[in-house]
């Protein structure tokens, strides 16, 4: 089992999420409507991301199987439920905050992100991504699912993932350090909330 806690997510590059966090939460005025909202997404999040990190075998092949067969990035849009999650429970400063983390994330980091890691797979996969792509959305849930067929029938050869979820990928893809950063978030929470 992977090691939880990775080192790389300690920079000091994640010190501003970091104070953004701690600000919401001093000013956090518990409500019981948002925060139930918030729970539910962040919940939503935690298990499209643990899904996700289930089925993806990095570089080795093309993953279009359980959540990939209805969102190319699984773990993004986990993460995006995730933050837009503990935004809504945080009340007027976390919405604040929300506001600024998804202007930054569709403006300045998703796109780059996306044109980026389309181009490799596309070197490295050829139609069978291009297909893949065209049929399934980038974070927004494409129905019905794509179906690896699809994809085999446009590039023979080319490998294409279509196996079940397994708890030794869940932990290589580090999702226990999120579920982790995500239960302490979550106690955090519920600290400041619990009457003194």
């Amino acid at each position: 089992m992977r090691n939880p806690v990775r080192l790389k997510n300690l920079r000091l590059r994640f010190l501003p999420a970091v104070l953004a966090a701690g600000l919401c939460l001093a000013w956090f005025e518990p409500r019981p409507a948002p925060a139930a909202v918030g729970i539910v997404l962040v919940a939503s999040g935690l298990s499209l991301r643990a899904w996700g990190a289930g089925y993806l075998v990095k570089r080795d092949d093309l993953t279009v199987t359980g959540p990939y067969a209805y969102v190319r990035h699984p773990l993004y849009a986990g993460t995006l439920l995730i933050c837009a999650g503990f935004g809504i429970a945080l009340g007027p400063v976390g919405w604040l905050v929300l506001a600024m983390m998804l202007s930054w994330f569709f403006v300045s980091y998703f796109p780059g992100k996306e044109r980026r890691e389309s181009q490799l797979l596309e070197q490295r996969y050829g139609s069978s991504y291009t297909t893949y792509r065209s049929r399934v959305g980038a974070l927004l849930p494409t129905l019905p699912g794509f179906q690896p067929d699809q994809a085999r029938a446009t590039g023979p050869g080319v490998a294409v993932a279509a196996r079940g979820w397994s708890p030794a990928r869940y932990s290589e893809n580090n999702e226990l350090g999120t579920a982790l950063g995500v239960v302490v978030g979550l106690a955090l929470l519920a600290l400041r909330a619990a009457p003194l």
